[in-house]
């Protein structure tokens, strides 16, 4: 990926904060090694190694990518651009209207998500689609287009479609079954999201019990995450723990999202994650992210393959009957709309809110 070039614009450096020194309880991550793909015998031990973290943690570790420390430094300079280097004036002409569209692109701006306690957020999105040039962008993004763009094939290419193949053979389905409806020119909504946490006032943070996103699922099926060292991110591991996701420089965390465990009946887990207040030694710090959401291709029926041997021995665990199924752009616009804007109702777990989407129930994690 050309992400550095002696002609690429020039932005201001990013300088992200240190990493924390607090003593945390982090998730036991498995770590996939890209570079070993194209070895058949490695890529199968892989496939089992991703097959085994998306039945269990739901999350894993990718490394040796193909992106070099450096070019990934370019990708987070790139990134704080739309938040220090467009003004609040014309963020609002590039603002979203997700509530109407079903559809994340351009801003989301801060405050627009309800939190807990009457608190909002305080948290930037720029969103971007895979084809960069489907939307205008702000004045300081356009001379980054061509950057944004290599950003997103690499994302597509050699990330996404790899783990697809690693997480069908799991399945032991063909190996371009999750490729073929991961089009990169199909009608859909993958996309790039630039994400910046701003520090949030005290009361904010008692009023929200220093909750900053409640847990939730992912609604496409495979999310990149560009690691970060502000640590925030919390997962509810198996055992009902909430762990954090421990920063490994220049490394990829990848986790399932909703249309995933729906295509694989059950078989893939989409984690519940949340994002908390940092540690006290990264307080007052902004937490930039840098992500890529996969979702499948907007006519695609999220309903189980049930052509998989894996399934056909094992059952399959279905959230509706397959005539029911939604469709991915169904699906993916219903908990757009949704998200931070719902009156949600208790549910029958402790500190489980509730609503339902499309005919199906959907939790969040207080």
């Amino acid at each position: 990926m050309t992400v550095t070039q002696d002609s690429a614009p020039a932005v201001p450096h990013y300088v992200p904060a240190p990493e924390t020194k607090t003593d945390l309880e982090y998730a036991d991550l498995a770590v996939v090694d890209l570079s070993k793909f194209a070895d058949p015998a490695s890529r199968a031990e892989l496939a089992a190694i991703v097959k085994e973290a998306m039945r269990t943690t739901g999350f894993f570790y990718v490394i040796n990518h193909g992106v070099s420390s450096e070019q990934k430094d370019r990708i987070f300079d790139i990134a704080n651009v739309p938040f220090e280097q467009v003004s609040d004036d014309e963020k609002r002409k590039y603002n979203g209207k997700m509530l109407e569209t079903g559809s994340y692109q351009g801003y989301k701006l801060r405050q627009y998500w309800h939190v807990d306690g009457g608190v909002r957020d305080q948290v930037e999105n720029y969103n971007i689609n895979r084809i960069v040039t489907q939307k205008e962008h702000p004045e300081a993004l356009r001379p980054l287009l061509p950057e944004l763009d290599a950003f997103a094939r690499h994302n597509h290419f050699n990330v996404l479609h790899p783990i697809l193949r690693l997480m069908a053979t799991g399945l032991e389905l063909p190996e371009e079954s999750f490729v073929n409806i991961h089009n990169w020119d199909a009608v859909g909504e993958t996309y790039m999201r630039f994400m910046k946490y701003y520090p949030r006032s005290e009361e904010d943070e008692a009023k929200s019990n220093n909750v900053w996103l409640k847990g939730h699922t992912d609604f496409g099926s495979i999310t990149v995450l560009w690691s970060q060292p502000v640590a925030a991110l919390q997962i509810l591991s198996p055992d009902g723990q909430w762990r954090w996701v421990k920063h490994v420089d220049n490394a990829l965390v990848i986790n399932a999202g909703d249309a995933m465990e729906f295509l694989s009946g059950g078989h893939y887990r989409a984690t519940i994650h949340r994002v908390v207040q940092p540690p006290p030694d990264q307080r007052g710090q902004t937490r930039l992210g840098a992500f890529y959401f996969a979702i499948p291709d907007d006519a695609v029926v999220l309903k189980p393959l049930a052509d998989s041997p894996v399934l056909q021995r094992e059952g399959i665990k279905r959230r509706f009957d397959d005539a029911h199924a939604p469709t991915a752009e169904v699906w993916r616009k219903g908990r757009t709309a949704a998200y931070g804007q719902s009156n949600l109702k208790k549910g029958g777990e402790k500190g489980v809110e509730e609503e339902y989407i499309n005919g199906v129930l959907v939790k969040h994690y207080n």
